[in-house]
């Protein structure tokens, strides 16, 4: 008597491509399949169906043929076993051929037969992959993020309700179309992870404004942890994490223009950050788009009316400009200057001491009480500055020179002398030469 679940299938017998027997059998292929899968064990079912699949998308089946294979395949979806349905999943899993009805099935699955369709199936287009978001774990959501091309709809559901995994994996995959709202949503949702701000910061095409604020909550994580942990009194690590947003800020726009500048700058506006210490550190630089926007967004006012009016810090319309945007008056006469130098300098990131003097002589020669904060904010920007320089100075200087090409006669000359060897008998290390017996062997007598 033969055992239960021993045997070949019909369905292997299918696969095997010698089928027509089979096929012309009176009995269906589904119901002998339906009657053999009774009593198989389930490693044999999940052979037989991926083997079923595999022949219902490859081989050329008669249609009655192809009909029964797909009802027998689609009652294997109310099978018991797990791994029998993941067998369907994987033989149907990037096929465009598959019966969709049992690709729809296999998306809704338990988590380890629905990640294989999930990650490749073309037969679930957004509206399904969306919905499967919604109702899978996080394990289907991961796979929904790492397909080839994850559709902006698809990319929004995952940002908006995607757990930890799920959004990583969508940052990392350059085929998600993730757009503006999805990428600031992201960063909302998971402000205080460290990793997930840093996997977003490496995205190519991230907004400035979004670069920004990832800027500023890393600086703020930095300071809470050097002062909590004492390494820091908690004012000047505050102080050391303005100073290193404010740099952040200025070298970020200094990669704008347009729209990306003017978008940054309302950031800017909205968080609090765009202050007078900013606006000065900017000027420094001789960075000039950034301080002419930041006076366009204060004060309502178009930028290229904003640069016309900028262009002559003397002028009365740019003490008009300067008091719409709402800057301290007792002010005006400094960023006057400020402008005024920074106009005929050439842009950079890192502030620039010998700018930064020419303001503070400037500035200085009013001998105007209420300009102290100004200047002691210069002076600290010009103490940065040379210590900028200064770095530079001393990586030139201590960096090794290059040696020029030496010529063969000088090469040779350099050569340390020939190692001279003393093989006399005398010698410690002598040995006498060794002789081999090259003859061949006759073979040993058996």
């Amino acid at each position: 008597m033969r055992p239960i679940g021993s045997g070949i299938s019909p369905l292997n017998a299918l696969a095997a491509a010698e089928s027509q027997a089979l096929i012309d059998d009176d009995a269906s292929l589904m119901r002998r399949f339906l009657q053999w899968t009774t009593r198989a064990f389930p490693h044999e079912r999940a052979a037989a169906v991926n083997a079923l699949a595999r022949a219902y998308l490859h081989s050329p089946l008669p249609p009655e043929a192809r009909a029964d294979a797909e009802v027998a395949l689609t009652r294997m979806l109310d099978d018991p076993e797990p791994m029998v349905r993941r067998a369907l999943a994987e033989a149907f899993a990037g096929a465009h051929a598959a019966p969709r009805h049992i690709v729809l099935a296999l998306a809704a699955d338990v988590s380890d037969v629905a990640r294989v369709v999930l990650a490749q199936s073309p037969l679930l287009g957004a509206a399904d992959l969306v919905d499967c978001a919604g109702y899978g774990d996080a394990v289907a959501q991961r796979a929904i993020a790492r397909r080839a091309r994850v559709p902006a709809p698809v990319a929004a559901a995952l940002a908006e309700i995607g757990e930890r995994g799920a959004a990583l994996a969508l940052i990392g995959n350059l085929g998600a179309e993730l757009g503006k709202p999805a990428l600031w949503r992201l960063f909302r949702r998971f402000e205080a992870d460290a990793e997930l701000r840093e996997r977003l910061i490496e995205r190519p095409g991230l907004p400035p404004a979004l670069r920004a604020a990832i800027a500023a909550a890393t600086t703020a994580d930095i300071s809470g942890f050097a002062a909590e942990a004492h390494w820091l009194e908690p004012r000047r690590a505050e102080r050391l994490a303005r100073d290193g947003r404010e740099q952040a800020f200025v070298a970020i726009a200094a990669e704008c223009d347009g729209a990306d500048l003017a978008e940054l700058v309302a950031w800017l506006r909205g968080a609090g950050h765009l202050t007078v210490a900013l606006l000065l550190r900017a000027l420094a630089g001789g960075d000039t788009a950034l301080f002419t926007q930041g006076l366009a967004d204060m004060a309502a006012m178009p930028v290229l009316r904003a640069a016309a009016l900028a262009r002559e810090p003397r002028g009365q319309g740019f003490a008009a400009l300067y008091a719409r945007a709402g800057l301290p008056a007792h002010l005006l006469p400094a960023f006057r200057i400020a402008a005024e130098c920074a106009g005929g300098a050439s842009p950079g990131v890192a502030v620039n001491y010998a700018l930064t003097m020419r303001m503070l002589r400037a500035i200085e020669t009013l001998a105007e009480p209420a300009l102290a904060p100004f200047t002691a904010m210069l002076w600290r920007l010009a103490g940065e500055g040379a210590r900028d320089d200064a770095r530079e100075v001393s990586a030139l200087a201590l960096a090794p020179e290059p040696k020029a090409e030496a010529a063969p006669d000088e090469i040779e000359a350099q050569a340390p002398a020939v190692l001279m060897l003393n093989v006399e008998p005398g010698n410690e290390n002598f040995a006498p030469p060794v002789e081999l017996d090259l003859a061949i062997a006759e073979p040993a007598a058996a």
